[in-house]
């Protein structure tokens, strides 16, 4: 019976009952055998059979039909797979069903008739179909038994099309297959309406949505996409099976709270629930949007299903439509709905309550009150608004949750307002509320910065308070001791007085008083069992309270600006004696100064000490301690020295005053630095200090360590200048066989060389020296050099740096000094950087600076030309000797040998040979000067000229001078550039070459700062310069003209009238340089002015001169 219609089960006829997808697949399954066990019941009408899934699970299958014949219907589908009905198993077994049923009886081919082949052309497959429309079917959901129970029946929506045999159809549009859908089989902004649905339903159902889109889970985009729906035509269809036969989407569900009740009896809440406009009742609505309501569902008794959207105010009261319980709020508990509850219900949410829930209270008021309560010895304060609610108080602040329907808050805001200053006044006593009033103000400001207690002025609290609103004023306030003692004894009292707030304190178990006497100091000592200590007591007198001071210092570190004592006496910190004595004690402990209470009975850091006893009463024992070290703090004599009778020269007042120092320096066993500027005589001062020590009866050798370029120069001064027997070490014990001892035997003062200490340390150290000069102690600020550790441990009494430049780079510099000359002074090198280097150098403290000037100034004395001028000449000169070193010296002493032999030779008939004798002369005068100059192989060979006025520049140019450098040879201004070139120092430059242009924008650098350094050669500097910038002269060579070379040094006598300028000439010993100014000196008015071209030999030089010039 089946062969006779079951063949026309085909893909194509299961489109009414299969969407594509099952179609699809089970096709797949059918063409693979995958089918078993195919039985048909033809009395019940049923198909059943076994089906292999994707894996190794076997799903039963059964298929009913409700019609048979070849207009067959199914009525149901079902499996035992996860979906459960209408499924891709049940399609493989009803094709497998149709196959067998073909293959068992093949139907006869038959051929169609004429008129209908000719038909047939109007729906051929080739000729293009209209697309098919969309609609949306509410249904009841009735998933598979994998749902849930609480999701077995829904609301929903699912896709329809139009069907072959039914009107409409699910088959091939549900929701995954419209979202997967790319095609232009259905309209295209239908279909498009429908998969914007589909993806923003799927983001907020978990499950997908195989049973459709279950509205009660739907996004509030529904509403949107609904009337996208309406308008792209798309119908909202019923369905007569779940009781829906039409469906209708309202403008607006309106959500009422109502407040029912009698007074006195329980109150009842309930909703009223409204579609544009008309009543319908609550427990029949479904709510849309479970997680975020958003709107309703409403299916009446004729099957009118209603969906209407909330407005965004009513949207809260959705929450209790889901409730399943009645809200009833007990009798005793209405007036609480009232005040607290009520207030917040009307401004959330539209709410209808009868006149015959409530009575109105009678309200008077509102007063400001303060209360202040006390947890042992703190305070709390808290802020509130005092209603009078049938004369019994209620007070209200402004913590959440407290709004009566009665409470006015545009006049609590004007009273808050009113008492400002009360609130302030309050608030600023605890620290941490005014710390919490500053953030408030910046944020309100959107200024985004954040201010940290120590940025903080009065004035800023100031304003902070009348900028922010008074609620940043009236938060809780929660304060300590001090704070508690300080709202009791002063804020407090000035509440009391006012009549428009009430103020209510709790017991106060202490009384509090404050101080405002000023605190006196007493400071006594008592010599310690360490005989080298002194146990120091500092007390603090405060209302006939005795405190010691490490309590007193003790509260100052924790910044606080008041202190309380047991007693409830608090008093200010912020006294100028107790700020002051703060920093020197911790000055002292971190330099070491001060050690447990004890302090050194021969203080070094005297200045400290002195400036502490100041600040206090000083008992009988220490007053002899205390004229101790105010005498060493003046740094001077009690009455001023003589000048030593050996001393050959006449010291000016300045060096008096300097020689003063030195001679208290060295009565007290003190070293130091002596930092004057460059040209104020340091030596001179340093050979008087050594004059009067020998003359006073010290014994042992002065030691001077200079550099290379000056040792000759002191050597030259002290031979000038005093009896003092000097001798120079130039070479090392190895290289001169000599030893040291047997070299300095006779000698009062030893000169030597960085170096050779370095290097001979050990033969240095054994002899007994009276004191030791650093002179340029530059050469020594480095700490971690071999020179500075020489210095350090050489055995000596007295120790001495001369330096017009104690500090060129940073802090550290100066201390490498001072550890050398006054070790005891700061020991600790780290203490050092990290109390005085770091807070000066980083910007952190600058008042440090002042700190350490003060304690440095006894054991170091620096004058600047600027301090001293009255007591220079306009012009000082001195003239430098310089030592060619050794392989330059041997170059000039064979050259000398050869060109003498010329010179010698020609000097019989002077005027004939004049020039060749100048071209020989002026050879060795370069030679003197630089070997290089003469020949160019010899280039690398140090100058003696060149190392020390590359020593000078730095110190000048960090001092603030500014420098002429002349000489006759412009070759040698050349070597002098390249190695200022090489030391990064810039210069101006200037010689006969350069255009008027080129000399101009030379001079303008100079003359507006941005050079410190002019190089300029005879030719170029004898005329039409202004040099008032310049306060230095360097004369790199004697010139035969000294009328021309004077003309030079004119150039920078111009700014004496002003400011003290000093002149070098530089001078190469035992070389013709020497013989030129010796000659200068003997026969000045020899030499004329310059004629020609400026380098020629003077023709009033005689062959004796020149004669004399070669010896």
């Amino acid at each position: 019976m089946t062969t006779e219609w079951a063949h026309t089960i085909t893909p194509d006829a299961l489109k009414d009952d299969f969407d594509a997808g099952a179609i699809q697949r089970g096709s797949a399954y059918a063409r693979q055998h995958r089918v078993a066990a195919v039985q048909w019941d033809d009395g019940k009408r049923r198909l059943t059979g076994r089906c292999q899934g994707t894996g190794v699970a076997t799903y039963s299958v059964r298929v009913a039909f409700s019609h048979l014949g070849p207009g067959w219907k199914l009525a149901d589908a079902g499996c035992t797979c996860p979906v459960g009905y209408f499924c891709k198993h049940a399609v493989a077994l009803l094709l497998t069903f149709a196959d067998e049923a073909a293959t068992a009886a093949t139907p006869p081919i038959q051929r169609s008739p004429q008129w209908e082949r000719t038909l047939q052309v109007l729906y051929s497959e080739n000729h293009p179909k209209p697309p098919e429309k969309l609609a949306l079917q509410a249904f009841l959901s009735s998933p598979s038994l994998f749902a849930s129970r609480a999701r077995r029946t829904q609301l929903a929506l699912r896709p329809m099309r139009p069907g072959t045999r039914s009107a409409w159809i699910k088959s091939g549009v549900d929701w995954p297959a419209i979202i997967d859908i790319k095609s232009g089989t259905f309209a295209a902004q239908q279909l498009s309406v429908l998969q914007s649905m589909a993806r923003d339903s799927m983001r907020t159902t978990p499950y997908g949505l195989p049973h459709g889109l279950i509205l009660a889970e739907a996004p509030a985009t529904i509403w949107q996409q609904l009337d996208a729906a309406a308008a792209a035509d798309i119908r909202l269809l019923g369905d007569p099976a779940s009781g829906i036969n039409t469906v209708h989407v309202a403008k607006r569900a309106g959500l009422t709270v109502s407040v029912s009740g009698e007074v006195g009896a329980d109150a009842h809440v309930s909703i009223e629930v409204t579609i544009d406009g008309n009543a319908v009742p609550t427990s029949e609505v479904t709510i849309l949007g479970k997680a975020d309501p958003h709107g309703i569902g409403y299916l009446d008794a004729d099957g009118v299903l209603t969906l209407a959207p909330f407005d965004s105010a009513d949207a809260p009261a959705a929450a209790l439509l889901q409730g399943d319980q009645p809200i009833v709020i007990p009798a005793a508990d209405v007036s609480r709905f009232a005040d607290v509850v009520l207030p917040r219900l009307r401004e959330s949410v539209p709410i209808r309550v009868d006149d015959s829930v409530f009575v109105a209270p009678t309200i008077s008021g509102p007063t400001p009150v303060m209360t202040v309560r006390f947890t042992g010895d703190v305070a709390h304060t808290h802020w509130a608004m005092r209603y009078l609610v049938n004369s019994t108080p209620r007070d209200l602040d402004d913590a959440i949750g407290t709004q009566p329907s009665w409470r006015d808050r545009v006049v609590e805001e004007r009273i808050w307002e009113s008492i400002r200053d009360a609130l302030a006044a309050v608030a600023l006593t605890s620290g941490a509320a005014g710390r919490r009033l500053i953030a408030a103000f910046d944020a309100q400001q959107g200024s985004g910065r954040v201010r940290q207690t120590d940025e903080v002025e009065p004035a800023d609290y100031a304003e902070a308070v009348n900028g922010v609103t008074t609620h940043f004023l009236r938060h809780d306030v929660h304060l300590n001791p001090l704070e508690t003692a300080r709202l009791c004894a002063e804020v407090l009292p000035a509440l009391a007085g006012r009549d428009d707030l009430i103020v209510e304190v709790a017991e106060v178990a202490q009384r509090y008083r404050q101080v405002t006497e000023r605190a006196r100091l007493r400071i006594a000592g008592s010599q310690s069992a360490d005989t080298d200590w002194l146990d120091l007591d500092i007390t603090m007198d405060v209302d006939g309270e005795q405190i010691p001071i490490a309590e007193v210092l003790a509260e100052l570190s924790t910044g606080a600006t008041h202190m309380l004592l047991p007693s409830g006496v608090y008093f200010p910190l912020d006294s100028p004696e107790l700020v002051k004595l703060r920093q020197l004690m911790d000055e002292a402990e971190v330099l070491g100064e001060a050690e447990s209470g004890r302090v050194p009975a021969v203080p070094t850091n005297v200045t400290l000490w002195e400036e502490l006893l100041e600040l206090g009463v000083v008992d009988e024992q220490l007053q002899a301690w205390q004229e101790r070290i105010a005498k060493l703090s003046a740094a001077r004599p009690p009455e001023p020295v003589r000048p030593p009778a050996m001393l050959d020269a006449t010291l000016r007042d300045y060096q008096l005053d300097g020689l003063n120092w030195l001679s208290f320096l060295w009565d007290n066993g003190f070293g130091g630095v002596l930092a004057d500027d460059m040209g104020l005589g340091k030596t001179l001062q340093t050979l008087a200090l050594f004059a009067r020590a020998r003359e006073n009866g010290a014994t042992g050798r002065f030691l001077v360590v200079a550099p290379t370029s000056v040792v000759n120069n002191w050597a030259s001064e002290c031979h000038r200048f005093t009896d003092l027997r000097a001798v120079t070490i130039t070479a090392t014990q190895a290289r001169g066989r000599t030893p040291l001892a047997e070299i300095i035997a006779d000698a009062d003062v030893v000169i030597t060389t960085y170096a050779l200490l370095r290097i001979d340390f050990p033969a240095y150290d054994e002899q007994q020296w009276a004191a030791l000069v650093l002179d340029e102690a530059q050469f020594v600020k480095n700490r971690n050099s071999k020179a500075h550790l020489c210095a350090r441990r050489l055995t000596t009494p007295f120790k001495l740096a001369i330096t017009g430049t104690p500090m060129e780079n940073n802090l550290m510099e100066l201390w490498s000094l001072l550890s050398i000359t006054v070790p005891g002074l700061f020991p600790d090198p780290k203490a050092f950087a990290d109390y005085f280097r770091k807070p000066i150098e980083k910007g952190e403290d600058p008042e440090r600076l002042p700190v350490l000037r003060k304690r440095i100034k006894p054991v170091m004395l620096r004058r600047t030309k600027d301090q001293v001028a009255r007591d220079l000449p306009a012009k000082q000169e001195q003239i430098l000797h310089v030592e060619l070193s050794a392989r330059h010296r041997k170059i000039y002493d064979t050259r000398l040998v050869r060109e003498r032999e010329i010179v010698l030779g020609l000097l019989g008939d002077l005027e004939k040979n004049r020039f060749q004798i100048f071209r020989s002369l002026t050879m060795l005068r370069q030679l003197s000067l630089h070997a290089g100059l003469v020949d160019p192989a010899d280039a690398e060979v140090a100058s003696a000229k060149v190392d020390f006025i590359r020593e000078q520049l730095p110190e000048l140019i960090a001092e603030g001078h500014s420098a002429l450098i002349f000489s006759s040879f412009t070759g040698f201004l050349d070597v002098l550039r390249r190695e200022l070139d090489g030391d990064g120092i810039t210069y101006s430059y200037l010689d006969g070459s350069l255009s008027s242009r080129e000399r101009a924008e030379a001079v303008s650098a100079f003359t507006e700062g941005t050079t410190q350094v002019f190089l300029i050669s005879l030719k170029a500097g004898g005329f039409g310069l202004n040099l008032t910038e310049a306060d230095y002269c360097f004369v790199c060579d004697p010139w035969w003209n000294p009328a021309a070379e004077a003309q030079a040094v004119d150039r920078t006598h111009r700014i004496g009238q002003t400011r003290p300028v000093t002149v070098y000439r530089l001078v190469s010993a035992d070389t013709i340089e020497a013989k030129v100014v010796a000659l200068q000196n003997r026969k000045r008015e020899l030499f004329s002015a310059v004629v020609d071209d400026g380098n020629r030999f003077s023709s009033t030089v005689s062959a004796d001169d020149i004669r004399h010039m070669l010896d």
